[in-house]
């Protein structure tokens, strides 16, 4: 994909470019914003050019699950689609020792027994409009660092307060193209959603760990939802109709998501920080946390249930690391970034025009080493690695929302910003379930984390410990506190300061003995990244100028358009198929002996005579996506409903920093396999009629 040639001249610099552009526009490449979308690539290619009504249309049937992922509407009463795994969080709030909706799923037949959710938002995306300017004039070229962090976080603020007073629509102003670009996202909130259909998550998840991330797949990995206002469910003016054939071979599909983070526009010092330090601190931890739930999981069912999403979650971003680590330590990457920065670096060198971002690149390799300094004591202090259960975070957003919430919001803490209270109190005031089993057992490991990182003398972890262990310690404090309590938090929330320090709780305690270690070194960490937003846009600004603004920007988890065709690959001298079918379900269980995690739920077993086993079940496209497009809707050319993404193949995990699509595939639940399953399999017909439109509720 990058050009790796050594050009030297200035009109060869400025061809090597044009040359990578062309190269990029040959394949289906891409994260592309929809106020930018490749409409003179796909003609060129496809010979499709989207409408702006077929664009708009999309873009307001799409839906983001605040919780991480993506989904869609699919009918015009409030029904929402996702992946059962983009549910799964919904799901472990609603059960409890009596029921296990993660593991053995649910229906809801009716509208009375639609199950709302503890504390689920979705959004949707309404408006796009570029405050780049407004933003980039409030930070003054004789700024220090620290100076311009606190400009630019208080005009964004400014921004999204004007618009939320304004329009009442969520407001979010975001950062592309690390800093080259500043859109004001306007985004629809709905908090009434309730859980109709899932399930069981061993034919969601069938393969369980091994087959993850792996192709030829068999998963039925979907869940719906319903948002209502007012009491009753939402009239929805745009969701997409529903294609009974579903994706074909070779058919252009295009997947309408929230991708999460790239780092494709990272600088070398930025890529060799994940490669070296980032990534494998991440695993190690990943691995310590899978040995725990894993070991906890095990002594009861009770325990696996209340450790199952967290520990699946985990599972899953371990595997996804790894394959992300490959991908770093692929030399070939390495050279082809090299070459590429190397050429940047040249271009800018020689014209006088883009002087000021000749020192850009030492600049960020400077930011990133003080980064790369602190970075272990962020990720114990402020990122929770050394206080990770649920009951720290309430205790620490109550403590700081008494201390922010006084600030004039352009001060505050990005966090608690007028623009985003109303989901932060969301969260606060959730009612979901908390175990105080669980929360010790987690709490515990992260504290002997904590002083396994700074050593058992270290002024910190004395502070915490207090002279006990840390299962002591994790003990009495989980024990006493009462921030377990929703009218506890509430009551100190709205008491401000004064209630928060007088109801001397021990967690907030707690959180108060790190408070000053954990926003000082979040503040070393907010001046390195202006730095590099600052060299970035001069970079950004250098990129545009030679190769035209006609590129995306790294994923964001905002609305983002990719395409693709349904095609299969080769690998190991075979050919692998764009489809799998339910019959190679069963065949997949009777191979591996039905032995977990090959097994089939009993329902599946009992339902096969009633199959169309040649039904399409899973598909892979050439789609560009990475994780967070989970529940993203794929749709033909006329905008209807062929298929869900719900995972990538093990080729894909390099996606993260750069495209290839010679085996790396999306991978998608096919259309008809859903509405096959769901009359076949569940008795769902009331709900399968409401996809195929043929009935309303």
């Amino acid at each position: 994909m990058i050009i790796t040639n050594r050009l030297h001249s200035k009109s060869g610099l400025t061809a090597l470019f044009l040359t990578l552009a062309a190269a990029t526009s040959l394949a289906d490449e891409g994260m592309w914003l929809f106020n930018q979308p490749p409409r003179a690539l796909l003609k060129e290619k496809y010979n499709f050019e989207p409408s702006t009504a077929w664009l708009d249309h999309l873009q307001q049937a799409s839906v983001r699950f605040n919780s991480g992922g993506s989904g869609s509407f699919v009918s015009e009463d409030g029904l929402v689609m996702s992946n059962h795994h983009v549910g799964a969080d919904a799901l472990q709030k609603l059960g409890d020792k009596d029921h296990n909706y993660l593991r053995d799923g649910f229906f809801a037949r009716t509208l009375a027994e639609e199950k709302r959710c503890h504390d689920l938002e979705l959004n949707v995306l309404v408006s796009i409009e570029d405050v780049t300017d407004r933003v980039n004039a409030a930070v003054k070229t004789d700024m220090i660092p620290e100076q311009a962090f606190l400009a630019r976080r208080k005009v964004i603020a400014e921004i999204e307060k004007e618009s939320l007073d304004r329009t009442g629509l969520r407001s979010d102003v975001v950062t592309l193209y690390q800093g080259g670009q500043y859109h004001l996202y306007r985004f629809k909130r709905y908090t009434d959603v309730r859980l109709v259909f899932a399930p069981e998550q061993q034919i969601a998840f069938f393969g369980g760990d091994p087959d993850n991330f792996e192709y030829p797949r068999y998963d039925l990995d979907i869940c719906f939802f319903r948002v209502y206002e007012n009491g009753k469910p939402a009239r929805i003016p745009h969701w997409l109709r529903w294609s009974r054939a579903g994706a074909a071979e070779n058919e252009l599909i295009f997947v309408s998501g929230h991708p999460g983070r790239t780092a494709r526009l990272l600088t070398l010092a930025e890529i060799e920080y994940q490669r070296d330090v980032l990534f494998p601190e991440t695993l190690a931890w990943l691995h310590r946390r899978e040995v725990l739930l894993t070991a906890y999981g095990a002594r009861s069912e009770e325990n696996a249930r209340r450790a199952r999403d967290d520990l699946l979650g985990v599972q899953n971003s371990r595997k996804a690391r790894e394959g992300g680590l490959a991908g770093l330590l692929d030399p070939a990457f390495i050279a082809s970034k090299q070459a590429a920065e190397r050429a940047l670096k040249n271009a800018v060198a020689q014209d006088p025009k883009y002087a000021n971002a000749r020192d850009a690149w030492d600049r960020i390799a400077a930011a990133q080493r003080v980064i790369s300094e602190n970075a272990p004591m962020h990720r114990l202090l402020e990122s929770g690695r050394g206080f990770n259960c649920e009951l720290f975070g309430i205790a620490r957003t109550l403590l700081r929302a008494a201390d922010e919430r006084p600030k004039p919001d352009g001060e505050r803490l990005s966090e608690f910003r007028e623009s985003g209270r109303a989901s932060l109190e969301l969260n606060l005031f959730s009612t979901k379930p908390i175990y105080d089993d669980y929360e010790q057992l987690c709490l515990a490991d992260s504290l002997t984390f904590l002083a396994e990182r700074l050593g058992a003398r270290h002024p910190i972890v004395e502070r915490v410990l207090v002279g006990k262990s840390p299962r002591q310690r994790a003990a009495e404090l989980v024990k006493d506190t009462k921030v377990k309590d929703v009218a506890f938090r509430r009551k100190l929330y709205e008491g401000g300061k004064a209630a928060v320090d007088a109801a001397r709780d021990p967690m907030i305690e707690l959180a108060r003995a790190v408070d000053a270690e954990a926003r000082a070194v979040r503040q070393i960490i907010e001046t390195q990244e202006e730095i590099k937003r600052q060299a970035h846009a001069q970079i950004a600004a250098a990129r545009f100028a030679i190769q035209g603004t006609s590129t995306y920007p790294d994923a964001t988890f905002t609305l983002r358009l990719a395409f693709g065709v349904v095609k299969g690959y080769d690998e190991n001298g075979k050919h692998v198929p764009c489809q799998t079918t339910f019959a190679g379900l069963y065949e997949r269980s009777r191979e591996q002996g039905g032995r977990p995690p090959f097994d089939l739920p009993e329902r599946w077993i009992k339902a096969r005579r009633r199959l169309d086993l040649n039904t399409p079940l899973n598909f892979v496209s050439t789609a560009d996506i990475i994780g967070g497009n989970s529940g993203s809707p794929v749709v033909n050319k006329n905008g209807e409903l062929v298929g869900i993404i719900f995972d990538g193949n093990i080729q894909s995990l390099v996606l993260d920093f750069y495209y290839t699509e010679e085996q790396a595939r999306a991978l998608a639940v096919h259309s008809s396999a859903i509405t096959h399953a769901l009359r076949r399999v569940y008795g769902a017909n009331r709900l399968a009629d409401e996809l195929e439109g043929r009935r309303r509720r």
